[in-house]
């Protein structure tokens, strides 16, 4: 079974947070240079929330499309869903389709590890696919044939 530890490492340990007091503005940047579509809050060294761009985009359609001196506590998602590295592929789709979550911070006690992508999980998927596939195929290819002689 899949787990998101496997995911992780083949996504890489870049990473990507932000603090409660970062201008929105800033987040926004960052977010669009990185080319990303969430930064994990972090504060004093934990978990504090998560901002996506739906957090930014219903904001600013909320407030004429302004963001101002507004700050990233006034807009993140406090208390995110989160999963562990243990937590296996179905259980991520499963809380991601329930909960509407296209990103998942990954933590490991009070450590963030990383964040795991409805992206992620979808190249996840198709890549274990592929390898079933791949798999099914060449144990095809070695059955053996009814009256072959060795």
């Amino acid at each position: 079974m899949l787990k998101v530890n496997e995911i992780l490492r083949v996504k890489g340990d870049v990473l990507y947070t932000g603090t409660p007091d970062m201008p929105v503005n800033e987040a926004i940047k960052t977010m669009s240079q990185h080319d990303i579509g969430s930064l994990v809050i972090m504060d004093k060294g934990a978990l504090a929330g998560i901002l996506t761009f739906r957090e930014v985009i219903r904001w600013l359609d909320a407030n004429e499309g302004q963001v101002g001196d507004t700050v990233v506590k006034d807009i993140m998602k406090t208390s995110p869903i989160f999963v562990t590295p243990e937590t296996d592929a179905q259980e991520v789709q499963k809380i991601m389709l329930e909960k509407r979550a296209r990103y998942l911070p990954v933590m490991e006690a009070d450590t963030l590890l990383g964040v795991i992508s409805f992206y992620d999980m979808a190249q996840a998927i198709v890549a274990a696919q592929e390898f079933e596939n791949s798999m099914l195929k060449a144990y095809i290819r070695d059955w053996p044939q009814p009256n072959h002689k060795p």
